[in-house]
């Protein structure tokens, strides 16, 4: 009795286990969808699929255009090819050219980059003090500029007097 009334209300019917139409519409729409957005994985990366290996491998930390094209030429992948399209196998010559060369990429870069700013740090040197103190670090000028370092402006005020505008300082 509770069932036939919640179903009523809700318009659910427990002798056809199917949903609606409006549902199954926007399933299809979803996976049709999730269809075009194929995105290869590449040593933890997902990289975009609808662009070419060439620009899709720059996606991934530590590989820029000529590391990526240096890459493919070890591999024998044409540059041209989408990365949607490429076969596992291909895939699997990709990565594989990538560990051969002996690059450091993703979190093992970070890690490297990091472990480098902290020992300028550590060693007090002029470099590490500046990363400190959040000022530019190769030279460029402060006394204007350099707001990316620096942040926003701090506007310093000055205090008034209270006693100044009744005339009795």
């Amino acid at each position: 009795m509770l069932s036939v009334w919640f179903a009523k209300i809700h318009g659910t019917n427990n002798d056809r286990d199917e949903p609606p139409d409006s549902i199954r519409k926007r399933r299809r729409e979803l996976s049709d969808s999730l269809d075009d957005k194929i995105m290869p994985r590449l040593l933890g990366v997902d990289i975009p699929g609808d662009k070419r290996i060439e620009a899709s491998l720059p996606y991934i930390y530590g590989i820029g255009p000529k590391t990526a094209k240096k890459i493919l030429e070890q591999a024998n992948i044409d540059p041209n090819v989408r990365a949607k399209s490429l076969s596992p196998e291909q895939l699997g010559e990709i990565v594989h050219a990538i560990n051969a060369s002996g690059l450091s990429i993703e979190g093992d870069l970070r890690r490297e980059i990091q472990g480098n700013l902290k020992r300028l740090q550590a060693i007090r040197s002029y470099r590490g003090i500046r990363h400190i103190r959040g000022l530019p670090v190769r030279g460029q000028r402060t006394s204007t500029n350099a707001r990316t370092r620096k942040g926003p402006r701090k506007t310093v005020g000055v205090q008034r007097n209270k006693d100044a505008k009744a005339g009795k300082v």
